[in-house]
């Protein structure tokens, strides 16, 4: 099928959100298991205020990720990874169902074909959608646990948050629920430009690989390049919004202040970056970054499609037409 057309393989239904909800399910799961160290060594880089100090050297991601291994074993890469876990489902089916739901608002009713432009629209639109409904909440646990310095292997060594489900209790009852959505606003607009850039970059490398190769044009290119192509479209969304991601970070990290506005807060948070530490501190952690979400997204995309495949392949498969909500 046409990378640009909402049906299914040989002219078939779309696939249905059971379909969608699976395939993303398991390609969230894979995805957070591989690439969550990446991200750890990321959050540590963005809150480091290490340029405060003059003369200070900046440490980079292998530094960084050392650090950590050496201070907190190797388990404390994998700090906030049942938060991520527990999200990585639900947010992947989101991110997949509204996106293709909202490809098919988009597309062409006569021939299932979708713009460019719309599938710009549709990305932005999934990006928002899976940010307020999953990603908001589950960054603010994420980001508390992988913020702490402790050491994994010292039992005396008890840090605030114990997992995932304790450190929510403990937001909750310290700081309302209102804290699991501080910062939701940017997490839509980085989430939003992410997905946005991610899925139309992606679409555009397919449809151009369909075309290169015409044995694929109606049916899925291989494996190894759907990885290759969703790396390459990985990588564009984090280099078009990283001053986002990195206030995010340090704007869920803390606890609100009285009387203070979030909007007002991340002026300030903005402010005191540039002022103490630079330009260059809006661009922390951008290499780990990039090399946690591009890869992840390779690994998303071909997970995906694959068992998209098998799941509309077997007997077994839901197929849908419009999406019952």
């Amino acid at each position: 099928m046409s990378a640009k057309s909402v049906n299914g393989p040989g002219g078939k239904k779309p696939a249905s959100a059971a379909t969608n909800l699976i395939a993303g399910g398991g390609a969230g799961m894979m995805e957070a298991l591989v690439c969550h160290p990446l991200d750890t060594i990321k959050v540590r880089m963005q809150l480091s205020r290490r340029a405060r100090a003059p003369g200070a050297k900046r440490r980079g991601f292998l530094t960084t990720g050392k650090d950590i291994v050496k201070r907190e074993t190797p388990l404390g890469l994998y700090k906030g990874l049942g938060a991520v876990v527990t999200g990585i489902v639900p947010k992947m089916a989101i991110r997949f169902t509204s996106y293709e739901w909202y490809k098919q608002l988009l597309a062409d009713p006569t021939t299932g074909q979708i713009s460019g432009q719309g599938t710009f629209f549709a990305g932005l639109a999934a990006g928002v959608t899976e940010a307020v409904c999953v990603v908001t909440p589950m960054e603010v646990i994420k980001i508390r646990l992988q913020a702490q310095h402790h050491s994994m292997a010292d039992p005396l060594d008890i840090p605030k948050y114990r997992n995932a489900a304790h450190a929510t209790y403990t937001v909750l009852k310290e700081e309302g629920v209102g804290a699991l959505y501080r910062g939701v606003a940017l997490t839509a607009l980085r989430q939003g430009t992410n997905q946005a850039v991610n899925f139309s970059a992606y679409t555009q490398l397919k449809q151009w690989l369909q075309d290169f190769q015409p044995a694929y044009r109606d049916r899925e290119i291989p494996s190894w390049q759907t990885a290759i192509i969703g790396l390459v479209s990985g990588a564009m969304g984090p280099l078009s919004n990283a001053p986002i991601d990195t206030i995010k970070t340090r704007l869920q990290k803390t606890p609100a202040e009285p009387g203070q506005s979030a909007w007002s807060r991340v002026a300030v948070i903005g402010r005191d970056m540039f002022k103490q530490e630079g330009f260059h501190a809006f661009y922390k952690g951008i290499t780990p970054r990039i090399m946690r979400v591009a890869p992840g997204q390779a690994v998303t995309f071909t997970v995906y499609e694959y068992l998209k495949g098998v799941l509309e392949d077997s007997k077994w498969s839901i197929v849908g037409g419009k999406y019952e909500e």
